[in-house]
């Protein structure tokens, strides 16, 4: 066993993305038994204290099915309208069924723009880690009724052999940087999602094994790769166009897997219809296709630390500095003891003590007017103070950079 392999057992906060031909036969009709199955290994998981994202594709083809539908629709508009009808019906399966286990879920759709602006990603984020707090096993998908780019992905797929047009997009992106111009799919929303996160692992289920010397389907001779230690030209000439029924493809995953390797996060690519599939590789079994981390900080923190331009500062006292280094704190207002600058819920402040020394930067939840109300005071009083509550700390912990900045 590698010791890549080796590491999956200790992965903490793992994403799971299934594909459309994982939870749908042929795209239209629900595969119980498989989706059951993959249920059941999340809720082992997070029973386990893992803590676990679920994004799932199938909306439109639940839909189809619902609606008596037996050919993808050619409209956009009728594609839209499926995925409204499926969206419902795919979650309540993964409600009825994590329930059955204990585990309670809840709906996030996103559409491009959630990620793409800061402010929004930051209250997605923090929202998905606090419903990982709780226990939560919360279920992503691109809000398709509203999203056009991931329907569309799929005319352009049914018409392209080949990577073509998967390198024709990940060319697109800014030089230099393996991005995803939008999701396009679930597999690049699965990987910003894990990103977003700081996630230990990504999980790509879908029809096939893993990435393969050839493709399986046509060649006999084709063997499974077992590892990558990054995704180059080569492995990409590997990988065939898009899904029938689905947005993906091979093309889409290794693309997913470049961002979300780039920036920390270990990816497995395996084939969701193997038995206890996400249980045999947390155990470390040569399944699947593993794609290594880059060792480099998280893009998120290395925006606060580095990038973003502090707009204020708050300066604490002696008990806070103690907290939020030694204990790994959140900045609560009663640590804060002024407020310098003026500046936006979102903004990057820098965190002093007395005597002006910087000690780390981190996001702000509240503008500086509200800082200033609420310092020294307790979490408790924010209600009296403010007239409204948003959180219990100034700056979350995840949000947070101590130290070197």
């Amino acid at each position: 066993m590698s010791l890549a392999r080796k590491q999956l057992a200790d992965a903490h906060r793992i994403v799971v993305k299934l594909g459309t031909h994982v939870v749908t036969h042929d795209g239209v009709e629900l595969a119980l038994g498989r989706v059951m199955g993959l249920v059941e290994s999340m809720a082992r998981l997070r029973q386990a204290g893992r803590e676990v994202v679920l994004v799932s594709s199938g909306a439109v083809g639940m839909g189809m099915r619902v609606l008596g539908l037996n050919e993808r629709p050619r409209s956009l508009g009728m594609r839209q309208a499926c995925a409204a009808v499926g969206q419902g019906h795919l979650m309540s399966v993964y409600t009825q069924a994590f329930a059955q286990l204990g585990v309670t879920t809840a709906q996030v759709l996103l559409t491009q723009e959630d990620l793409a602006d800061r402010d929004r990603a930051l209250c997605l984020r923090t929202t998905l880690m606090r419903l990982l707090e709780l226990g939560v096993v919360p279920v992503l998908n691109e809000n398709d009724s509203v999203s056009v780019r991931e329907l569309v992905e799929y005319k352009r797929t049914q018409t392209q052999t080949g990577i073509s047009g998967a390198a024709s997009a990940a060319s697109a992106a800014a030089p230099g940087a393996p991005e995803l111009a939008g999701f396009g799919d679930n597999d690049g929303l699965s990987a910003r999602v894990a990103v977003s996160l700081d996630a230990d692992l990504l999980v790509l289920l879908t029809n096939v094994g893993g990435l393969f010397t050839a493709n399986p389907r046509t060649d006999p001779a084709a063997v499974r790769l077992s590892e990558l230690a990054t995704i180059d030209d080569a492995a990409l000439a590997r990988a065939s166009g898009g899904s029938l029924g689905g947005t993906g493809g091979m093309a889409s995953k290794l693309l997913a897997a470049r961002l979300a390797s780039s920036e920390g996060t270990a990816v497995l690519i395996a084939g969701g219809g193997e038995p206890r599939i996400i249980e045999r590789a947390m155990d470390g079994e040569d399944v699947g296709t593993l794609v290594g981390a880059f060792e480099r900080r998280p893009a998120r923190i290395r925006h606060i630390a580095v990038s973003a331009r502090h707009r204020g500062a708050l300066v604490v006292n002696e008990g806070a500095l103690r907290a939020l280094g030694d204990s790994k704190a959140s900045l609560l207002p009663i640590g804060v003891v002024a407020v310098d600058g003026n500046f936006e819920e979102g903004d990057v402040v820098e965190i002093r003590d007395g005597s002006g020394r910087v000690h780390g930067r981190g996001l702000v939840n509240y503008p500086s007017d509200a800082c200033r109300a609420l310092a020294g005071r307790h979490s408790d009083d924010i209600d009296a103070i403010l007239g409204w509550r948003g959180y219990d700390a100034l700056i979350t912990r995840d949000n947070l950079v101590m130290g070197a900045v």
